[in-house]
């Protein structure tokens, strides 16, 4: 063998590494993900008896946020929550508004809400042993963040069912996911599945 074709060889080695470094890396920079969002707490006053119409009536909430994001920042509008006393969100029991804020990529964060419960509507949503599940919608609306530039703002719409014991607490310790009925987000893998083809067909002219 040739010391021309060992150099051949190389080259094309460090040309399939470098083709397939910077399909990696623009697949990074077009792939985009919604953040990743769930209640972790979410407390009303107790829900054993009318008499706690006249109750406190703070309802509390802890939302976490995850940004799965390699190489993107995600900045948030105000993150709008709006709890209803059924599933069928027949009646608005209160609403949390938390301020936006910035997220750095693969970043996580706790968000700590209240606002004021309608307890006569909660007291109506529980059965005879206290619990209840209520509706819990959140609304808002991100940005996301290059080296060089902000994205268009894109709306979030998500929302789960949440159980509240007797004692108005959040029955599953673990966080509930909020999920999105709406139309996702047009996928990056038909671009990656693009770029993919592309080095196929580069590495096939260099044989």
């Amino acid at each position: 063998m040739s010391a021309s074709s060992d150099q051949r060889k190389g080259g094309c080695c460090g040309c399939i590494f470098s083709l397939g470094l910077s399909a990696f890396l623009m697949w990074l920079w077009i792939h985009t993900s919604d953040p990743r969002c769930s209640i972790q707490t979410l407390s009303l006053p107790s829900l054993n008896g009318a008499s706690n119409i006249t109750a406190d009536p703070t309802l509390s909430l802890t939302l976490r946020l995850v940004n799965p994001n390699q190489l993107k920042g995600i900045q948030y509008d105000p993150l709008n929550v709006t709890v209803y006393d059924f599933p069928n969100k027949s009646n608005v029991i209160g609403n949390i508004l938390m301020p936006g804020f910035y997220q750095g990529y693969r970043k996580k964060a706790s968000k700590l809400g209240q606002g004021t419960a309608n307890m006569a509507l909660a007291l109506r949503a529980v059965s005879d042993n206290g619990t209840g599940v209520f509706r819990v919608d959140m609304a808002t609306a991100v940005k996301f963040k290059t080296v060089l530039r902000y994205s268009k703002r894109h709306r979030i719409r998500v929302g789960a069912d949440v159980m509240v014991n007797a004692s108005g607490v959040k029955v599953d310790p673990k966080g509930i996911r909020l999920r999105s009925m709406a139309p996702k987000m047009e996928s990056s893998w038909v671009v990656l599945g693009a770029l993919v083809n592309f080095l196929v067909f580069t590495l096939l002219d260099f044989w």
